[in-house]
This record gives structure tokens, C-alpha cells and sequence, in this order.
């Protein structure tokens, strides 16, 4: 089994929300002007997506705007909920 690259000096791991063994690496390649999003199993990785470093804004304003949502839909929600208590 080969072993697992260690990160560029630039880049994250973050767990997946199921649980379990399954993360996604973020590394910035500045030499080859890509990110590449890696899907991992334990310390297998199972697929990557290079994504050109020009479309990176757009992925960033997608994930902004439903953050954005989510945390709205959250703020609501706790609202909703503290003005039945009283």
C-alpha cells in the first residue's frame, strides 16, 4: 500500500461528517496553478479533483452563499425557540 503524501505547505484535512475513516485533503499546487480536492479512506486515497486556481473564487462564493443560508435558517431557529420559552 503506498504511503500517504504528506500535505504542501498550504492545504487542510477535514473529517467527513459520517464519520468513520473518510476525509477530504485541500492542497494548493502554486507550481502547476491547481487545487486538488482528495477524497481518502483510511490512508488510502479513493479519488482527487484538480480544479483550475481561476474557478476557485466561484467555488468559494457557492459555499459562502449556503453558509450564509444555513446560518440564517440557524439564527431563526433559535429565535423561533427562545421566544417560546417564558
Amino acid at each position: 500500500m503506498p504511503k500517504t503524501r504528506p500535505l504542501p505547505e498550504t492545504g487542510s484535512i477535514h473529517l467527513d461528517a459520517r464519520g468513520g475513516d473518510r476525509a477530504l485533503r485541500i492542497s494548493w499546487h502554486q507550481e502547476a496553478g491547481v487545487v486538488v480536492l482528495s477524497l481518502w479512506r483510511d490512508n488510502v486515497c479513493t479519488g482527487s479533483f484538480r480544479l483550475d486556481v481561476d474557478e476557485v473564487p466561484e467555488v468559494i462564493a457557492v459555499l459562502r452563499a449556503g453558509l450564509d443560508q444555513a446560518y440564517d435558517r440557524a439564527l431563526a431557529r433559535r429565535k423561533a425557540g427562545l421566544g417560546e420559552v417564558g
